[in-house]
């Protein structure tokens, strides 16, 4: 899964570079299934319950799935890129919210906020711990931060496939709900509005954005629970390595 995870880092990487004015979505999807693929790797969402995309861009309000289509970005948008990869059957998920150039203040705090809260709750992945310390820890960064948590979306286990048990909630309290054990591989993935947590789902089915139209940011790393603590397969950020694991999981890879 560490294999698999930096091959997802480096197609975060190289869409990264390519974020800019007046790229549209398509024109991204496709340099990721390009690029994933001359890796020996596959896109894990391409055609996963019809999805038609090898990525989810999903710009602005819009929280996750989008379809990567023909919406060219703008100065100032965000957008949120997820991107699953499979190598030799193991599958690692991982997502970040881009800025395109200069941001509002108001979407300055979504993306800082975000982007925190996920560490929080990364640091939580221990054995020993319960679900709740992992979910309380993300819920309070978000809401000192006075944004929402949405509720109706949650990370995941992942392994062979791209959503396993257990759930994992990004709100809930220190505590309770199931034992985190050694082995355990989690999607841990908060996301969260600039307004309020309700969402609706798009004309196409897919696309899930806040209600009331305000921005929308989503972080995610696939986290190992290790004996010693989380260990982050899919470190995009230089913060992983404070969590214990952002290192190892690239030597891993090769």
């Amino acid at each position: 899964m560490a294999q698999a995870g930096a091959v997802l880092v480096a197609t975060l990487e190289m869409l990264e570079g390519r974020i800019r004015p007046g790229v549209s979505t398509g024109e991204l999807d496709r340099a990721a299934e390009r690029f994933i693929r001359a890796r020996g790797a596959v896109p894990t969402f391409k055609g996963y319950r019809g999805f038609p995309g090898s990525i989810c861009a999903s710009p602005n309000e819009m929280i996750v799935h989008g379809i990567p289509g023909r919406y060219r970005l703008k100065s100032g948008d965000i957008i949120t890129v997820d991107v699953g990869v499979t190598l030799d059957g193991w599958v690692a998920d991982a997502a970040r919210t881009f800025p395109v150039e200069q941001i509002s203040a108001q979407a300055q705090n979504l993306l800082g906020a975000t982007e925190e809260s996920l560490y929080a709750g990364v640091a939580m992945c221990r054995p020993g711990n319960r679900m709740g310390d992992v979910s309380s820890a993300i819920q309070g960064v978000v809401e000192r931060a006075g944004l929402s948590v949405v509720r109706s979306l949650g990370g995941h286990g992942v392994g062979r496939s791209m959503h396993e048990d257990p759930q994992v909630p990004n709100y809930g309290q220190p505590g309770k709900g199931p034992l985190l054990e050694e082995g355990m591989v989690l999607a841990i993935e908060p996301m969260t509005t600039a307004g309020r947590p309700a969402v609706r789902v798009g004309g196409d089915g897919w696309a899930i954005y806040s209600q009331d139209g305000s921005p929308a940011a989503h972080f995610e790393f696939t986290v190992a629970i290790g004996a010693e603590g989380p260990r982050v397969l899919t470190p995009w950020s230089t913060r992983a390595s404070e969590l214990g694991a952002g290192d190892h999981a690239v030597a891993s890879a090769g």
